[in-house]
């Protein structure tokens, strides 16, 4: 048996509030005890963590892989400006493309302290089985445990959104109309060939599904969806709610919350997740609960797409599984988690009327960003603790956002930015030491990634202009969509 002790460094218990000085026994992939820090075992290998603390590994509850080579891609953009401007941001993929932006935001998880992501991943017209397979390669190269799920759907924006195409100049209409995703058929039946000839269950790749948004996804469809999910297993995350036209859209397509109607279709079960939920309403929030499904806040994103703020806090008191995540770097520009604690607790301080038991502390951040994300992916993981994965991150004590420690859980959250993780061990193998990837050669990707951002710069010019001709248009009618949503608010609470 592969056994591994880990001594001489301050570990995080599991209820997050405490450091002290202790040893950590691992078993192949697992932790097998948690030791007095002078413990010795004869037959295991010795590691010397004096200096670091170790906590256990972030878990990024949702993100896009997909979004590695568009960090940076826009400025004064909401949800549907960013949606507006896919076709150019995410366009003129190929194989190399796919799995190079995946290794970028996989990478930028790991120096980040993070080792597992809920990720949906994007293909254009619709998911290809060469696509799942070079971007789950991917992750495997680097080292992170994935949920793989291809984000689908068989209506595209423009369709999706009601309205939206007649409010386009006239010129632009056309164009608009006939951007279409893949034939809904066509994608449910390459999602069901990927479940049945998937192989990278044993390197930590997990196949997932993820009905993009359900204004995308016509009701067969989404039936379809799950359908896979029941035959395969497969868990699945969709955006709901997460922008104020969205809700009004749901309003106005099903005359019900996105979430109830999804509901009703059978989607929302105990594999179910929401990825944003910031318009999700309290009763929404008990069907969650009711159903055990689960809600991934992303702060950074909403914040910086001007979503709103999810209710996080009622979430948990409702009894719904709450995790974090970053997004994608093209919505939210950073993958990391270590953000998005710091900004979940400081959305909480921000609603109003809000007092101290309506925030979120700094333990109780840190357990959201490792077992609730991980209960969201189906891991067994987020604490160190007897019969976990034996997924670490070791942080440098010496590290100026370290000193002096005073308190574990505040300076997670409070202060560490990720700059001060130096080795990440996931499964009991090393994945990073002293700040370097082991699975990769990180010049090669640099060089990599330059390269591919001045081809598909050329490649999306076209595509690019169009988008910014009609990005206006769309803005225009999505805010008057979303201001209907909340005057329709405002009238139910005046009743």
């Amino acid at each position: 048996m592969n056994r591994q002790l880990i001594s001489g460094a301050r570990v995080l218990t599991p209820d997050a509030t405490e450091a002290p000085l202790a040893a950590i026994l691992i078993e192949e992939d697992r932790i097998a005890a948690i030791l007095p820090p002078d413990a010795v075992v004869e037959d295991a290998r010795r590691h010397d963590a004096s200096g670091r603390l170790v906590i256990p590994g972030l878990v990024n509850g949702h993100t896009h892989g997909h979004g590695g080579l568009a960090k940076g891609a826009g400025d004064k953009w909401d949800l549907p400006l960013l949606l507006a401007h896919a076709p150019w941001v995410g366009g003129g993929r190929g194989l190399v493309e796919k799995r190079l932006s995946t290794t970028l935001t996989a990478v930028e998880m790991l120096k980040k302290g993070c080792t597992a992501a809920f990720d949906l991943s994007a293909e254009f017209p619709g998911p290809t089985q060469e696509g799942l397979d070079a971007m789950a390669e991917a992750y495997i190269a680097v080292g992170l445990r994935a949920v793989l799920a291809p984000m689908i759907a068989d209506r595209s924006f423009f369709q999706a959104t009601p309205g939206l195409v007649e409010a386009l100049p006239e010129s632009h209409r056309e164009r608009a109309a006939t951007m279409r995703m893949a034939d809904g058929a066509a994608t449910l039946a390459t999602v069901d060939a990927a479940a049945r000839n998937w192989r990278h269950g044993a390197s930590g790749i997990a196949l997932g599904i993820g009905p993009t948004i359900p204004l995308h996804c016509s009701d067969e469809f989404m039936r379809g969806c799950q359908r896979l999910a029941d035959e395969h297993g497969l868990r699945m995350q969709t955006h709901v709610s997460e922008a104020r036209y969205q809700a009004a859209g749901g309003e106005v397509m099903y005359g019900s919350t996105l979430l109830a109607h999804m509901d009703r279709l059978g989607l929302v079960t105990p594999r179910f997740s929401v990825a944003h939920g910031v318009w999700l309403t309290p009763q929404d929030l008990e069907l969650l609960a009711a159903r055990g499904a689960g809600l991934s806040h992303n702060p950074g994103a909403n914040m910086r797409l001007a979503s709103g703020i999810a209710p996080a806090r009622a979430a948990i008191r409702a009894g719904v599984r709450v995790g974090l995540g970053t997004d994608g770097s093209s919505s939210s520009d950073n993958q990391n988690m270590f953000e998005s604690m710091r900004l979940a607790a400081f959305a909480s301080r921000l609603w109003d009327g809000a007092e101290e038991d309506d925030w979120l502390g700094t333990a109780e951040t840190v357990r959201l960003a490792t077992e609730g994300s991980a209960a969201i992916l189906g891991l067994e993981a987020g604490s160190i603790a007897p019969g976990k994965l034996a997924d670490l991150v070791f942080l440098d004590l010496d590290h100026i956002n370290w000193l002096p420690l005073n308190n574990a859980a505040n300076q997670l959250v409070w202060t560490e930015d990720g700059s001060a993780v130096r080795d990440v061990m996931i499964g009991g193998a090393w994945k990073l030491r002293e700040g370097r990837v082991l699975g990769l050669d990180e010049a090669r990707l640099a060089a990599d990634a330059r390269a591919a951002a001045v081809r598909l710069a050329e490649a999306t010019s076209e595509s690019r202009a169009w988008c910014e001709a009609t990005a206006p248009h769309v803005a225009c009618h999505c805010r008057a969509l979303a201001g209907r949503f909340t005057q329709v608010r405002r009238l139910l609470r005046a009743d």
